[in-house]
């Protein structure tokens, strides 16, 4: 019992002095009041404001929020029916569109209980076979589930059995598509499918998209050991997955994805962040992002998670380096897990800044 105390107090201490203690060797962080001389400043970098920080997208997507301000102005679907009847199917994009649609729907509703999201509902009454509002009113339903009601109860069971009949109703509307099943996987996951029946979904996914990161991220929830898996099973899986990717495949940094999902509340391994599990997780990483396509949609999520690695590991360049690629848009993992992520992101960002000065570094030494 001793022990335990020792350790909780050890933990409570880093807590409060941790942030002022962070040092690395070569060059030290200290605290300063801001607007002092020795004050890093994040927009010499060109970084936005915290509360200019996009906290809806991972990365930029210009015709999605030129449709979602009509949409959400004039209470009128029919643009975001024509913006995802010409976003293919065989991509990454269409699966983002379909859950920001999804996600600011649920967003209005939470804002304005009874009559938010009324552009959703007449989409299904007025169009009830039109593929885009069947696939966006399944991941409105899952995201409901989670943001309404507690995962395991009645109400949340009940939301997510929905989503499921929507989810089957949205697939033979678009043959090929592999939205519907991605969103199958979240309602696998919350409805708790044994492993043979979760299989069956994910076979209707590959069998469609078998290179899609963000279904693998989706299959990967299940895998962990949080869920119906086991730390072993969340990496097996990241890890074959990886094995198996073709070069420019960003397939190659979900070990990292699966070493997130498993990072200890408090960690109390010395330099835990520099092991040599974690930095092959990041190097993976490293790799998917420098051969990905730079228009790869699904870029911005693993320079998010790069972010938070490597300012842990204290690695201050890199994580520099990916920060000027992601910095407006805070949509992403880590920082969606927090209540507030835009202020999340700013704080590890600002981290990220002044290990880097504190290191030699300047606005004329980082070039993107």
């Amino acid at each position: 019992m001793d022990v335990l105390w020792f350790l909780i107090a050890l933990g409570l201490l880093f807590g409060v002095l941790g942030p002022y203690l962070l040092r690395r060797r070569g060059g030290g962080i200290r605290q300063v009041a801001p607007g002092t001389p020795d004050a890093a400043d994040p927009e010499a970098y060109g970084f936005a404001r915290q509360e200019e920080l996009d906290v809806r997208l991972p990365g930029p997507d210009e015709d999605l929020l030129d449709v979602l301000r009509v949409v959400q102005a004039t209470q009128d679907w029919r643009a975001a029916s024509q913006l995802l009847a010409g976003t293919g199917k065989e991509g990454e994009v269409r699966w983002q569109r379909v859950q920001a649609f999804a996600g600011a729907a649920s967003l209005e509703l939470a804002q304005r209980p009874g009559e938010g999201g009324a552009w959703l509902r007449a989409w299904r009454a007025d169009a009830p076979k039109d593929a885009g509002g069947a696939a966006v009113h399944a991941e409105f339903l899952v995201q409901q589930a989670w943001r309404s009601s507690a995962a395991g109860s009645d109400d949340f069971r009940i939301i997510l059995e929905e989503a499921g009949k929507v989810a089957d109703e949205a697939a033979p509307l678009a043959p090929g598509d592999p939205v519907p099943y991605i969103t199958k996987l979240a309602v696998a996951r919350g409805l708790g499918y044994g492993h043979e029946q979760f299989d069956r979904v994910w076979a209707e996914v590959i069998d469609r998209a078998p290179q899609h990161m963000g279904a693998h991220l989706a299959a990967l929830h299940y895998w962990c050991e949080k869920w119906h898996g086991s730390r072993e099973e969340a990496d097996h899986f990241a890890t074959t997955a990886a094995a198996r990717a073709p070069k420019g495949s960003l397939l190659a940094a979900l070990p990292l994805f699966a070493l997130f999902e498993h990072v200890p509340d408090m960690v109390l391994v010395r330099d835990f962040y520099r092991t040599a599990v974690v930095g092959r997780a990041m190097e993976g990483a490293l790799y998917a992002v420098h051969s990905a396509r730079p228009d790869d949609p699904m870029l911005a999520h693993v320079r998010h998670l790069l972010v938070s690695f490597l300012v842990s590991a204290e690695r201050w360049s890199e994580a520099m380096h990916q920060l000027v690629h992601v910095d407006g848009y805070v949509g992403a993992l880590p920082w969606t897990l927090s209540p507030d992520p835009a202020a999340e992101y700013t704080v590890v960002r600002n981290l990220a800044v002044a290990g880097y000065e504190a290191n030699g570094g300047s606005p004329m030494t980082l070039r993107p």
